[in-house]
C-alpha cells in the first residue's frame, strides 16, 4: 500500500475514535464511569492494551458506584451533581464536535494571500450595484481581519465563464497561474467568489499547488477563529459540514484513480465513502440535536422577557470590513448609555445576539438587541446554519437597519441586507416596521434626507438621537398593540404599584382628598386584561 493510500486511510481511522465515548456516553453506567474515575475516552489510535484494560475496570468501577448511589440519602445533592455533570458533559461534547475535522485545513500559521477577483462581463451573476475595485477592497478587508494574516499580491481578472470549473478562460488563466507561481512566499489563494464546486477546488488546488478559498471557506474561518459561546460553535460545526462533504468526495475519487476506493472495511459490507458519509450523517445528527437543546433554552428566555411585556427590538445592518464596522453597536450604546458595550472595528466580532435595555422618551422600557452583521455572496447554506442565533430576528417587535451612508456602496449593502432578511423568512409584518437610519451624516457635507421615513443620525456624535427614540416609541405602540389609557388608581391599594411594575407610568395626576389619582399608562392589552381581573376594574 503506497504512502497516500496510508494517509488517506488514517483519516478514516482518526474518525473511529470516537465509537469508544459513544458507548459510554450513552449509557449511565458509562457516564458515571467517566465522571468518577477520571478517564477520558480511549482512542483507537491508542494500543489495544488499554482499550482492553479500560473494559476490564469498567464493570467493578460501575458497579461499587451503583451500590454507593443507593446508599445517598439526600436526593437533591444527587440530582444538582446529575445537573452540573449534564453540563459539563455537553460542554466537553460540543468542544470535540468543535475541534474534531476543520475543513478548510488552514490552522492558525502565518498566511500569505493572493487575492483573485473575478468580473464578471454579463449574465445572472454580474454585480450591477457595484464595481470590481469596491469588490476587491471588500476581500483585502477579509483577509486582513485574520490575525498574521497578509496580502501577497491581487489581482482583477474578466470573465466569461464564472460558471467553469477553471472559472477564467484559457488564456486568463494561464496568465494567473504564472502570476501566482511568479510572486514569492504565497501560501493561500483567495478567489473572491460565493463557494467552489468539489472539483473545481481541486482542479485549481492541483494548477497552483497551494490551498484554494472561496468567501465560504473565509468567512467560515473566521467566525471559527471567532467563536466563544457553545451556540455558536455548534452552528460553526454544522456549515462546515457541506466543505468536509466536498473534501470527502475528492478523497474517495483520488483513491478510485489508485484502484482502492470501491474496497470493503473489515468486511463490513461499507466502502471507505459510504462509512464516511455515515460518521459525518451521525455528527450532523448530533450538532442539531444539541443546537435543538440550546434552541428551547433560548426560547425559555424569550417567553420570559415577553411575559414581562418588553417590546424587542433589533438592531441590523451590512458587516463592513473596509471600512469603519462598528455601526450598530455604536448606535445602541448611544441608545442606552450602556458604558459596558465596547464597539469593534473587527469583522464578525461577536456570532452571538446581546440583548441591552433602554428607555424611550415615556419611560418604557425596550430591549435592543445586537445581531450579527450581514455580508453579500454567502451561500443560504452558511445563514441557515446560524438560524439559531437569528431565530431572535424573527421574535422581534421592531427591525431598526442601520445604513453607513458615507459608504460608497451603501444602496448594494442595503440590497443585501433586505435578501438576507427576505431568506430568513421575516415575517410581513416586520418587514414592513423596519426603521432605516442613515448614519454618519456628520461625514457627509450637506446632507440632506429625501425620504421622510428615513432618520438621518451620527451615533458617534450622537446627533438625532431623540428624534429617533421619539420614532422607535410610536413604532412600538403601533406594532405591539400597546395602548396609551389614563386610569382612575386607588393610592390605598396595590393598583399603582403594579402599573409601575407591569405597564408604563407616565404621569400621576389629580391626587383627590378620597386616595384616587389620574394615571397615564402606556399598557398592552395583555396587561390592562390581567390588571381589570386582578382589581376588579370595571
Amino acid at each position: 500500500m503506497n504512502s497516500n493510500k496510508i494517509g488517506v486511510l488514517a483519516k478514516h481511522v482518526f474518525l473511529c475514535r470516537y465509537a469508544w465515548r459513544e458507548l459510554c456516553t450513552k449509557h449511565v453506567l458509562g457516564r458515571r464511569y467517566m465522571t468518577f474515575a477520571k478517564c477520558k475516552p480511549i482512542r483507537f489510535s491508542q494500543c489495544t492494551s488499554k482499550l482492553s484494560t479500560a473494559f476490564a475496570v469498567l464493570p467493578a468501577r460501575t458497579l461499587s458506584l451503583t451500590a454507593c448511589m443507593f446508599k445517598r440519602k439526600n436526593h437533591n445533592t444527587d440530582n444538582s451533581s446529575l445537573e452540573k455533570e449534564e453540563v459539563e458533559n455537553d460542554e466537553a461534547e460540543i468542544e470535540e464536535l468543535f475541534q474534531q475535522q476543520i475543513p478548510t485545513g488552514i490552522g492558525e500559521e502565518e498566511h500569505r494571500v493572493f487575492i483573485v477577483h473575478p468580473d464578471v462581463k454579463w449574465g445572472s451573476r454580474k454585480q450591477y450595484l457595484t464595481t470590481a475595485a469596491l469588490q476587491m477592497e471588500e476581500a483585502v478587508g477579509l483577509v486582513n481581519t485574520l490575525y498574521n494574516w497578509s496580502v501577497a499580491d491581487k489581482i482583477i481578472l474578466s470573465t466569461k465563464t464564472p460558471e467553469k470549473r477553471r472559472i477564467f478562460g484559457k488564456g486568463n488563466f494561464q496568465t494567473l497561474t504564472e502570476k501566482i507561481r511568479a510572486t514569492p512566499g504565497v501560501t493561500a489563494v483567495f478567489v473572491n467568489v460565493e463557494r467552489f464546486s468539489p472539483s473545481s477546488e481541486k482542479e485549481l488546488q492541483e494548477a497552483w499547488g497551494v490551498k484554494v478559498l472561496d468567501r465560504y471557506s473565509l468567512v467560515l474561518h473566521i467566525f471559527r477563529c471567532n467563536a466563544r459561546t457553545k451556540e455558536a460553535k455548534l452552528q460553526i460545526s454544522l456549515a462546515e459540514i457541506p466543505l468536509l462533504r466536498s473534501r470527502l468526495r475528492n478523497e474517495v475519487a483520488n483513491l478510485d484513480q489508485q484502484g482502492g476506493g470501491s474496497r470493503y472495511i473489515m468486511g463490513s459490507g461499507e466502502t471507505l465513502y459510504e462509512m464516511q458519509q455515515r460518521l459525518l450523517k451521525e455528527r450532523e445528527l448530533k450538532i442539531r440535536s444539541a443546537l435543538e437543546r440550546l434552541r428551547r433554552k433560548r426560547h425559555l428566555l424569550r417567553s420570559q422577557r415577553k411575559h414581562r411585556d418588553f417590546p424587542i427590538v433589533s438592531v441590523m445592518g451590512y458587516t463592513n470590513c473596509v471600512f469603519v464596522s462598528k455601526g450598530k453597536t455604536t448606535l445602541i450604546k448611544a441608545l442606552t448609555g450602556d458604558a459596558g458595550l465596547q464597539p469593534k472595528d473587527q469583522l464578525f466580532a461577536t456570532l452571538d445576539v446581546t440583548v441591552h435595555a433602554g428607555q424611550l422618551p415615556s419611560h418604557m422600557t425596550v430591549l435592543y438587541i445586537d445581531t450579527i452583521g450581514f455580508l453579500s455572496q454567502l451561500p443560504h447554506q452558511l445563514i441557515d446554519s446560524f438560524s439559531a442565533t437569528l431565530e431572535d430576528v424573527t421574535h422581534s417587535d421592531l427591525l431598526i437597519h442601520v445604513r453607513d451612508i458615507s459608504h460608497p456602496e451603501t444602496v448594494n449593502q442595503k440590497v443585501n441586507v433586505l435578501n438576507v432578511l427576505k431568506n430568513l423568512q421575516i415575517p410581513e409584518r416586520l418587514l414592513n416596521s423596519i426603521i432605516e437610519v442613515h448614519n454618519k451624516i456628520d461625514l457627509i457635507e450637506g446632507y440632506e434626507v429625501s425620504d421622510p421615513e428615513v432618520i438621518p443620525i451620527s451615533a458617534l456624535k450622537q446627533h438625532g438621537l431623540e428624534l429617533l427614540k421619539e420614532k422607535i416609541e410610536e413604532a412600538v405602540v403601533k406594532y405591539t398593540g400597546k395602548q396609551t389609557m389614563t386610569l382612575k388608581v386607588q393610592l390605598n391599594s396595590p393598583q399603582l404599584a403594579w402599573l409601575y411594575k407591569e405597564a408604563t407610568v407616565q404621569a400621576v395626576d389629580n391626587v383627590g382628598d378620597d386616595c384616587t389619582a389620574n394615571v397615564k399608562v402606556i399598557i398592552s392589552q395583555a396587561a390592562y386584561g390581567r390588571y381589570r381581573k386582578l382589581f376588579q376594574v370595571t
